[in-house]
Parts: C-alpha cells; sequence; structure tokens
C-alpha cells in the first residue's frame, strides 16, 4: 500500500463508429446519422461530467468480397462538422474528433482544430490516426503512396507543425521538415487551450514512441486489468526521455459496459448482448477477416473452417489484418475444442466481450480498481446502444464514482485541459 492521495477517474463518452458494438436489432437503437443522437450522448455525457466526448472516422467503408457488411456502422457525418454543431448545444465537455495525419495537410488540420477550440471555448481535441492503406488512399490523389514505415513520420510532423501554427497565431511560420515545407499564416488567434489537446491510438512501438513524444491522451485498447497494467508501465516509462512527467499524458482504454440489479443479473444481460452483437452474419464476416478466403457457405453454428487462411489474402480492404492469421487459427481451434464452441459462439468468446459487467456497485468497484492499481487513469466507454446507452451508467455508476471521492462532482475550469489536469503549453 501508499500514502499516495486517490486518483481521480477521468471517463470520456465513445458515439460507437465501426465494428459490431451496437445491437441494432434493439428497438432503443437509433440513427447514426441523425444529429439528435450525437445531441442526446453529447449532453448525457456532459450531465455525468465526463472530460470529453469521442467520435471516431473512417475515410473509406470497408468491404469484404466488394460488399458492405451492413450490420457494422458505415457512415456517419465528417467529425468536426457534428463537433462545431455540438459545440452550440454543450457548455463544458470537450469534444474530441478523429482526423487522419496521412491524408490532410498540417495548415488545415491547425485551421480546422483551432476554429473549434474558438467555438467552444477551449474545448476541443484531436484524435491522430494515420494509414498506410491504399484502398483507403484510393478516395485521395495520393492513393497509396505512403510506406507503413512513414506514416509516424509524417504524424509526427504534422502535429509539430500544427503546433508551430497554434503557436505563431496569425505570425508567420516558416518550417522545413522531411515530409512538408511550408510558410504561412494560420489565420486565427492562438487557440483558448494554446494546443488543443492531442489523443493518438497506436499500439505498436513507434505508436507507443509517438505517444510518449506527441501525445496528452492514449486511447489504449488494453482493457484488460494485467494488460492495462503492463501497457501504461511502458508507455508511462517512456515519458521522461521526453522531459515529461507521468501525470502529463492520460491513458485512457476503451470500455463496454453492461450493468444489472445484481451481479447475476447483469451477467445474464451481457450473454444476450454479446449474442445480439455477433450475428449469423458477422460471424462470417469476421472469420473472413482472419482466414482471408470465401466463407459464405460455411455453417456458422458448425465447427470453424477446416482449410488454413490465407495470410496474404486481400478479401477484405480497409479494415486492420488480424496479426498472424494461421496463429490465430490455430488458437482458436485448440480453444473451440476446450469449450465445445461452434464458430458463432468462438465469435462471440473471443471479440464480444464486456469490460465491466455488474451491478452499479461493482462496476464502480471495478473501474477505481483499475485506475487506483495504475492499470488505466480512467476509461473511454462505448455503449453497446445509440444515442441512450450512456443514460444508466450517468445515472447509476457516476453517483458512486463521486462517494468514492474519486470523481468530480462538478466541472472545475472551462477547457479540456482543465478536465484532464494539464497544463496549458508555453508558446514557443
Amino acid at each position: 500500500m501508499t500514502d499516495r492521495p486517490l486518483k481521480q477517474v477521468h471517463l470520456a463518452a465513445h458515439f460507437p463508429g465501426v465494428n459490431n458494438t451496437t445491437v441494432w436489432s434493439d428497438p432503443a437503437s437509433g440513427s447514426h446519422i441523425e444529429f439528435d443522437s450525437f445531441r442526446h450522448l453529447a449532453q448525457t455525457a456532459e450531465r455525468g461530467k465526463f472530460d470529453f466526448f469521442f467520435l471516431a472516422e473512417g475515410l473509406r467503408l470497408r468491404e469484404t468480397k466488394g460488399r458492405i457488411h451492413d450490420l457494422d456502422v458505415v457512415g456517419r457525418p465528417e467529425s468536426i462538422t457534428v463537433l462545431n454543431a455540438l459545440a452550440a448545444v454543450t457548455e463544458r465537455i470537450g469534444l474530441a474528433a478523429t482526423v487522419n495525419a496521412t491524408f490532410n495537410e498540417p495548415y488545415e488540420l491547425a485551421r480546422r482544430f483551432a476554429s473549434l477550440d474558438h467555438l467552444s471555448g477551449g474545448r476541443a481535441a484531436w484524435n491522430v490516426v494515420t494509414s498506410s492503406d491504399a484502398f483507403t488512399g484510393e478516395n485521395f490523389r495520393r492513393g497509396g503512396y505512403l510506406d507503413r514505415a512513414d506514416r509516424y513520420t509524417r504524424a509526427a510532423e504534422s502535429v509539430q507543425l500544427a503546433r508551430e501554427f497554434w503557436d505563431a497565431g496569425e505570425e508567420p511560420v516558416r518550417h522545413r521538415g522531411p515530409q512538408f515545407e511550408v510558410e504561412g499564416r494560420l489565420s486565427l488567434p492562438r487557440p483558448p487551450q494554446g494546443h488543443p489537446v492531442v489523443i493518438q491510438a497506436g499500439d505498436s512501438a513507434e505508436g507507443r514512441e509517438f505517444a510518449a513524444a506527441t501525445a496528452d491522451v492514449v486511447f489504449s485498447r488494453h482493457s484488460d486489468f494485467a494488460a492495462g497494467r503492463a501497457f501504461h508501465a511502458d508507455v508511462k516509462g517512456r515519458l521522461a526521455g521526453y522531459g515529461r512527467k507521468p501525470d502529463e499524458l492520460k491513458i485512457m482504454p476503451a470500455a463496454t459496459f453492461v450493468l444489472g440489479d445484481t451481479d447475476a443479473d447483469a451477467a445474464e444481460r451481457a450473454a444476450e448482448v454479446r449474442r445480439a452483437q455477433v450475428s449469423p452474419q458477422t460471424a462470417i464476416a469476421f472469420l473472413e477477416q482472419v482466414w482471408g478466403v470465401d466463407l459464405a457457405d460455411h455453417d456458422p453454428d458448425g465447427p470453424l473452417p477446416v482449410v488454413d487462411p490465407d495470410p496474404d489474402s486481400a478479401l477484405v480492404q480497409g479494415r486492420v489484418r488480424i496479426p498472424d492469421p494461421v496463429g490465430t487459427a490455430e488458437r482458436w481451434r485448440a480453444l473451440a475444442a476446450e469449450k465445445g464452441l461452434s464458430s458463432r459462439e468462438l465469435v462471440i468468446e473471443v471479440t464480444g466481450r464486456q469490460s465491466f459487467i455488474g451491478s452499479p456497485a461493482t462496476v464502480a468497484e471495478r473501474i477505481d480498481h483499475f485506475v487506483q492499481q495504475d492499470a488505466a487513469d480512467g476509461f473511454i466507454l462505448v455503449p453497446h446502444l445509440t444515442p441512450g446507452g450512456l443514460d444508466e451508467f450517468v445515472d447509476r455508476v457516476v453517483p458512486l464514482l463521486q462517494e468514492r471521492g474519486v470523481f468530480r462532482a462538478d466541472y472545475t475550469g472551462p477547457t479540456l485541459r482543465d478536465h484532464l489536469g494539464l497544463p496549458l503549453p508555453e508558446r514557443r
């Protein structure tokens, strides 16, 4: 045990964007395009005093065998457009947009996020993502020009140059680097936050180093306790090399949840949610993502495919291919044999788990435990229903975190940096 003060839990709300998180068959499932859905979820998160509202984004609809899998979310309005509108109907919650550094110029990124920061009174955040995917690049004049090894080089210089524009305001910027040569002016004053908050989600060695050097928040995929502690220690341990302190970077894994009046009730509801998330069609689409072969005639209620995966397949476009598909298939076959699982049951087992399942008291205790034990600094919550899926969490779990003294009763400052406990950057 240590005598350090209790860490404060950070919470954000993710509007589901891709994959099979959303339970479309539920009567409460609403539109992912109508503005009222975004408004409801953002205002619910603000009522719960969350740090920020988060939008993912894809630049091209993902395909399997040239077709769109319509049980995934496949399209919606552009993120910064949505957030600019939300700035008018919210007051304090941060507004975070995912925007690709590969297919956007640093000047336009700096200008768009500075505009959002001014319009919202200092609540803007940029989730920096990269792409070396030629399939996505076909929507742009560059195509798939960027080698995978260069994607973080471009992203790092994009952030650096955006920050130069933010620091300069209306003063001239002269930048010479390996990716960009720019002379120009931002045409806006310096943003209220100095620099809008930078979020990063890469998990490779390059991604972790990029986060340590550049990011304010890491959107981590490590919601398992042991994996979360290892990731937290690894990334925080890299900060000193860049002259940064551990509390200057917040690590917030994505997390799902299912609540019930009792733990048993929640477990029963979670099983229903998992089965609804992984329809027979979704199970086949996921297997094709691993196997790389056409499985249209495969029985989802039968055993796993007997054929070996094709590691060089281009059957699936726009999705990140699961590493080591042959080894993954072998591990899945062993798991299916051990537990007697069909193909669909196997996919449910490996993809459909909720991070937090239980009564409100159980979920509040587990979230607090993760944060106090340095497995995370907080969580970006992804509800399985839009737009009302966060309501129950805000009404039943947030008050218990507040009673524990680990979550704010109200906002203490106007900006997202205030919510996250991040200092205003010095003007360089």
